[in-house]
């Protein structure tokens, strides 16, 4: 069996925050420990939902420790180090590893819109610097910049790029870069993580995962088995909450809301430029969750 040093069932985790729009230390250990009795064995940090563009460089670190700490060695954590920045995000793989990493996330740079050259060599040099397996996430919807096939297939070369986070929306380039390199693929889009999974990905970083962890689970297990009338059970339940959390405002945005409804954490807070719900997304979140079968708070 293929293993991962990532996990198969992911979440890339929300960032607690208090109302002062601090890091919410308490609540990082609690949506933690949620995750565990959800059914994870991986968690990805100071990712697009973690609100990392607008974390410090010592609070981002800060968290990785915080959640290598508090997950004890029952969920791999990778932490998202990606930057438009080569230096910088040079300088974050360093320190993320040092702080307790299992692996790295390196986004493509946003904004300055490289050419495919300039990406592969901005990636190959960060793998070549790293001391971790790196998962690569391929999003252009919010980067500008898609790692082409092509790309891929040279980037699959290296030891340590390992695995992809498909948020890309093209089955088939992912089939192409599957059929021909050993990448570990995963699911980046909640929407497609069936789709992903009947093709051949390994497992799933979600967003949704928040409060669909152990329906995520099964749905990987279903696919491993071969049960596909199955798998689409649990994928057609899980649409009403996947629209709700990701198709009404931001994930970051509604999945705190989400996990404010669990009881998980305190605090919908999230910094600027990202703005609270307004009351008639909770409403179309609660729908969703209940629709789904996902309970409130107790």
């Amino acid at each position: 069996m293929t293993t991962s040093p990532f996990g198969k069932v992911i979440t890339a985790m929300v960032t607690p925050m208090t109302p002062d729009g601090a890091v919410d230390r308490a609540g990082v250990d609690a949506v933690v420990e949620h995750l565990v009795a959800t059914g994870h064995d991986g968690v990805v940090v100071n990712g697009t939902t973690g609100e990392s563009p607008t974390l410090s460089a010592a609070e981002s670190i800060d968290v990785v420790r915080r959640v290598k700490e508090t997950a004890g060695g029952r969920l791999k954590v990778t932490a998202g180090v990606g930057s438009n920045n080569h230096a910088h995000a040079k300088e974050m793989a360093d320190r993320a590893t040092d702080a307790g990493a299992d692996g790295l996330l390196v986004v493509s740079p946003y904004y300055n819109k490289p050419p495919q050259a300039g990406l592969l060599a901005h990636t190959r040099a960060l793998a070549d610097a790293a001391r971790l397996p790196i998962m690569l996430y391929d999003i252009p919807g919010r980067t500008a910049t898609p790692f082409a096939v092509e790309t891929l297939l040279a980037l699959a070369e290296h030891p340590r790029i390992v695995a992809v986070k498909d948020a890309k929306g093209d089955l088939w380039a992912s089939s192409q870069v599957m059929a021909a390199t050993d990448l570990l693929w995963y699911s980046g889009a909640d929407e497609a993580n069936l789709a992903h999974l009947a093709q051949g990905a390994h497992g799933i970083v979600s967003v949704v995962g928040h409060v669909t962890g152990r329906e995520n689970a099964e749905l990987v297990a279903a696919v491993e088995a071969g049960d596909l009338p199955r798998a689409r059970e649990i994928h057609h339940r899980l649409i009403p909450v996947t629209n709700a959390i990701m198709g009404t405002s931001q994930g970051a945005i509604m999945a705190k809301a989400a996990l404010v409804e669990l009881g998980i954490i305190k605090y919908p807070t999230v910094r600027l430029p990202y703005t609270e719900g307004p009351g008639e997304h909770l409403e179309i979140l609660r729908k969703g969750m209940a629709a789904s079968g996902i309970g409130g708070r107790a």
